[in-house]
């Protein structure tokens, strides 16, 4: 009997994250064979971050980048995937989320009409230039895909009201949430003493940590300034509160969060951290900052506010569940926000869940089974993820 293989396509550290679950659930039922390609968009952090789960690329690509536009990003994904669909055809592929690589990538297929698999489907802001350009990439997906893997069932309302809908729509939940519960099950201390000590401190219940991210290309200048003069304020305003920001790597973001923060007691700035440590910084937090997706869905799993550093956001659940807020970039807000949270322990309390919007844990297993139905491996359609019965919200011990 021929295996199907199914090419796994992950260009950034997201993407690499949240595929992972599903490869390794693929590799274990046996009737699929996945092939993990490294997309070449950020090579060194989909390395790492599959490294975490004992993964490592089956095919990588480079990509000759010079200018770093997203025209000439696109143009390099479509050249070098395109070579790699010629070079070793797929029964499918699976994309992820709402990157430029993954855009690309659904289009090369289709173009090869190899079916195109979207793994977290349907998430929409309904404003085209925000995020920018994740919100034109993921319905430009939408218009190409065989099989749409949403993580709730907002998402699939989402598609359904833009005429995606049937059996080709399945909610399976949130791979994701796979991904952080397996991690922080085995994650290690931080390499980073700074970062391990914060830690310790907070599990200790000797300090409260605030774990910071910001690096959404509509916030660069002005808006990041913004809020990281409100770090700033935090700190000062609150002597036992700790921050851990890890820094992008692009310079627009790291050299702005150097100038402003740099030097500031009881704030560590630290490079990117690999996603078993920033699982376990999570993990120890009292509050979050963040324009991250995925932290937004992550968070949850471990009973952890997060204040939104934006103006709108594709996952709504969050917000509507009660544990994420939008503060967007502003100052006051975000000092106000925080600052009442950190303040009344009864607030912040409110903003805990008994469960995670985002899934049970189980995506990867419906998402498996959701694309061997597709490839005619399995008689039927996996029943859906019942967007109610999340995981159980839980995390190490330590004042909040």
């Amino acid at each position: 009997m021929v295996v199907p293989e199914v090419l796994v396509v992950a260009g950034t550290r997201p993407e690499a994250i949240k595929v992972a679950p599903l490869a390794m659930r693929m590799a274990r039922a046996g009737r699929l064979r996945p092939v993990l390609l490294a997309a070449g968009q950020h090579p060194r952090l989909v390395r790492e971050s599959l490294a975490a789960f004992g993964l490592a690329p089956t095919v990588s690509v480079h990509l000759r980048r010079r200018s770093g536009t997203l025209a000439e990003l696109a143009a390099e994904v479509v050249r070098e995937l395109d070579a790699a669909m010629a070079a070793r055809p797929p029964d499918a592929v699976v994309v992820q989320g709402d990157t430029s690589t993954a855009a690309m990538a659904a289009q090369v297929a289709f173009w090869r009409r190899i079916p195109v698999v979207h793994l977290e489907a349907g998430l929409r802001s309904h404003d085209l230039y925000s995020p920018f350009p994740e919100e034109a990439n993921r319905k430009i997906i939408a218009q190409v895909a065989a099989l749409h893997l949403t993580p709730t069932e907002e998402a699939a309302r989402n598609l359904a009201a833009e005429g995606v809908a049937g059996s080709t729509v399945l909610t399976t939940g949130n791979t994701v949430v796979d991904a952080v519960l397996h991690v922080a099950a085995n994650a290690p201390g931080c390499a980073d003493p700074r970062v391990e000590a914060a830690v310790t401190r907070a599990r200790a219940g000797q300090r409260r940590l605030v774990l910071v991210t910001a690096h959404r290309r509509e916030s660069w200048g002005e808006p990041l300034e913004q809020v990281l003069a409100a770090v700033a304020d935090l700190v000062a305003a609150h002597p036992d509160v700790e921050v851990v920001l890890p820094t992008h790597p692009n310079p627009a973001v790291s050299g702005l969060v150097h100038r402003v923060l740099d030097g500031l007691e009881r704030v560590v700035l630290t490079a990117a951290l690999p996603y078993p440590e920033l699982a376990r910084v999570l993990s120890a937090a009292t509050l979050v900052l963040s324009d991250s997706g995925g932290i937004q869905e992550e968070a949850p799993s471990f009973q952890v506010p997060v204040l939104v550093l934006r103006e709108v956001t594709e996952r709504m659940e969050a917000v509507k569940a009660g544990c994420a807020l939008l503060v967007g970039t502003d100052r006051e807000l975000i000092v106000k926000t925080a600052g009442g949270l950190l303040r009344e322990e009864s607030a912040r309390r409110a903003m805990t869940t008994v469960s995670s919007p985002f899934g049970d844990g189980l995506a990867a297993d419906r998402a498996e089974q959701a694309i061997a139905w597709l490839l005619g491996c399995a008689p039927q359609r996996p029943a859906e993820f019942a967007a109610t019965s999340g995981v159980p919200a839980g995390r190490p011990g330590g004042v909040r």
